[in-house]
């Protein structure tokens, strides 16, 4: 596939984080046409590992940053003292600067440091060092992720599941599953079906009550709520 052959050229060549962060949105509107979802599914859904219904899909913008920073690590810690006596300069454009990212994943390290953690940012070097500001870089992009995730109340409600199993779908999960089965899966997740109070607030009904039962029609009554439906035997 082309996604994993990106972060090479990304790596080694001066280009800008908006040039990714374009590179993506297109990735990310072909997926969603794949898998049969609306355009309206939020990155967060399909790139943050938290989520109860994880992807198998990397971010292109999160393995830029963390490519970049591996690369002026490298260059600060190399043996050759003319590398290293010389101030790496990597281009990442003016909104995101790969300096105060490493800087800033090397101050939550020594600050971990301080509240005892099993890993000990003073005692590494090399290779796990490196390794460490990865981590911590990758850690802040979820977190980013997480926040974002709380400010969209309707498709991010698995922020709110505390008992439910969270289930992985791998490409081939998703080669050998139905296409309207993937697409039911995922609009199911992150209330994307078309029940009644989902119309009303896309503009394409007045009412939101459920026919049966008079509620109000969510997709959570739709498929488990509805006491009417229950007692007719309509499971879902």
């Amino acid at each position: 596939m082309l996604i994993p052959k990106l972060p090479w050229p990304l790596l080694v060549y001066d280009i800008l984080s908006t040039t990714v962060e374009a590179i993506e949105a297109k990735i990310n509107k072909y997926t969603r046409k794949y898998l049969g979802v609306p355009p309206g599914l939020s990155d967060v859904a399909m790139h943050c590992p938290k989520a109860k219904l994880k992807f198998a899909l990397k971010s292109i913008l999160e393995e830029y940053k963390c490519g970049k920073a591996r690369l002026l690590t490298m260059l600060e810690e190399s043996d050759d003292p003319v590398v290293k006596t010389v101030q790496p300069s990597l281009k990442t454009g003016r909104k995101r600067k790969i300096t105060e990212a490493v800087d800033e994943a090397k101050e939550c390290l020594k600050m971990k440091e301080v509240f005892d953690q099993t890993k000990w940012w003073s005692k590494t070097e090399g290779k796990e060092k490196r390794d460490m500001i990865i981590d911590e870089i990758r850690n802040k992009e979820d977190s980013t992720r997480i926040q974002k995730a709380v400010q969209q109340p309707q498709q991010c409600q698995w922020t709110n599941w505390d008992t439910d199993i969270q289930r992985s779908l791998t490409w081939n999960d998703i080669w050998h599953m139905a296409p309207l089965r993937i697409s039911f899966l995922i609009r199911s997740v992150y209330d994307l079906l078309p029940s009644n109070a989902n119309l009303v607030r896309w503009g394409k009904k007045d009412d939101p009550t459920c026919p049966l039962c008079q509620g109000r029609q969510t997709t959570e009554h739709v498929l488990s709520s509805c006491k009417v439906a229950h007692s007719q035997g309509r499971y879902t």
